[in-house]
């Protein structure tokens, strides 16, 4: 049974939900973005339209973020501009800050401005776009401003050299209908419409399943300093493309949902974000706070390293360890978002999880399981240590690794 003070609690949160005036967290640039077009209007867009473009995954995710508002206050792909400033300033020609350009590519030499084109992926109808602004980028440039290397060792670096076409293109965009997938990505609206009025929203961006630990580290963000009481958590994970050996989507998705019946924690939000991963650190801070900016959080967990990535040769990683709690922090006061570090949580035989600096202080003995292990007890058919990884999750993973084989 829940304690009274639990029950308290989310008396609360279901009254709040039912209110009909919301007093939620301002989407960047004070208005939420919807492109989305009322039926009534969708086949005159459609027959509007010159030409057909299909588009990749990670640009299927951009354009389901323009749609729904995710990227407020962006109405379309940006501009050659609106590009270069974000490059060059981190900001919009407005001077609203901004993390990464939000661009549609192409290699077709005979698009031109003016032209509307529909845009298409895996068989659906997702949108339309007028081109007012195609320009052939300087991507060493992109790649050193928005990442701090030109090495295709970085994942980004890699994807605008190697994945991305020869051109940008610009203009607004038109939605007809979000993508089709495997797990739901509820939008903006509905994840606003989802949360309790007037309290903090702490933001939980992950791409890999959720450990133990992890558990801690969010649930603990609830009670930290800057973090008022009667607050939740919006476990939000990214489940777009993200680096090439990470876990496919579908698979943490399945691991989410299992772990979200097996706590059943009222303080808890989840919902799935179909955002790209560009392994960009600092700048890659700034964009997923403005992006759950948008979605209503007030706070957003920022770990060690966050969104960071090594060099496949050396080893060495492309940002410091705080670099991205700086820059986040840095601009955290005129975002409108306030930062909860993230704690180093670890193990220990005698209390459980606590903090490093209290095992540290009372010389507790401390387990460890590095995920290269981890990974190889899987595979291998090993008991999972339960103070490790949640069973859930565990028999999720195991399932998928039987299925690949």
């Amino acid at each position: 049974m829940l304690s009274s003070l639990v029950a308290s609690r989310c008396a609360h949160v279901v009254s709040a939900i039912a209110a009909t005036e919301r007093k939620l967290q301002a989407p960047h640039g004070n208005k939420l973005v919807d492109l989305m077009q009322p039926d009534s209007k969708k086949a005159a867009a459609i027959d509007s339209c010159t030409r057909e473009m299909e588009l990749s995954d990670r640009n299927a995710c951009d354009v389901e973020l323009l749609c729904v508002g995710g990227f407020s206050p962006l109405e379309g792909f940006m501009n050659e501009a609106e590009y270069e400033s974000v490059v060059q300033t981190m900001r919009l020609t407005s001077g609203l800050l901004f993390g990464l350009p939000v661009v549609l590519d192409t290699d077709n030499e005979s698009i031109k401005v003016g032209d509307k084109i529909l845009l298409t992926y895996n068989g659906q109808k997702l949108a339309t776009v007028e081109i007012d602004s195609k320009w052939q980028p300087n991507k060493p440039i992109e790649a050193m401003k928005c990442y701090g290397t030109t090495s295709i060792e970085h994942p980004a670096v890699q994807m605008i050299s190697m994945e991305r076409g020869k051109y940008y293109m610009g203009g607004k965009v038109q939605g007809l209908e979000l993508p089709k997938r495997v797990f739901p990505c509820a939008t903006p609206r509905d994840v606003r419409a989802s949360l309790p009025e007037g309290v903090d929203v702490v933001a939980f961006q992950c791409r890999n399943p959720i450990h133990r630990a992890h558990y801690e580290l969010f649930t603990r963000a609830l009670h930290a300093d800057n973090v008022r009481p009667e607050s939740v958590c919006l476990v939000h994970p990214t489940c777009g493309p993200t680096q090439d050996d990470d876990i496919p989507g579908i698979v943490r998705y399945r691991t989410y949902e299992v772990l979200k019946e097996e706590v059943a924690n009222p303080y808890l939000r989840w919902a799935y974000l179909p955002y790209s991963m560009h392994m960009a650190g600092p700048r890659e801070a700034i964009q997923h706070m403005i992006i759950r900016k948008n979605y209503g959080c007030t706070h957003f967990i920022i770990g060690r390293d966050m969104a960071g990535c090594k060099s496949t040769i050396t080893g060495e990683d492309f940002y410091g360890a705080y670099d991205a709690q700086d820059t986040a922090k840095q601009h955290a006061q005129e975002l409108g978002m306030q930062t909860v570090p993230s704690l180093n949580i670890t193990y220990t035989e005698e209390k459980g999880y606590v903090t490093a600096d209290v095992a540290a202080a009372e010389n507790l003995h401390q387990l460890k399981l590095s995920g290269t292990k981890f990974r190889q007890m899987l595979r291998g058919g090993e008991d999972i240590p339960e103070w490790f990884a949640f069973k859930s999750v565990v028999s999720v993973l195991r399932e998928s690794i039987a299925q690949a084989n």
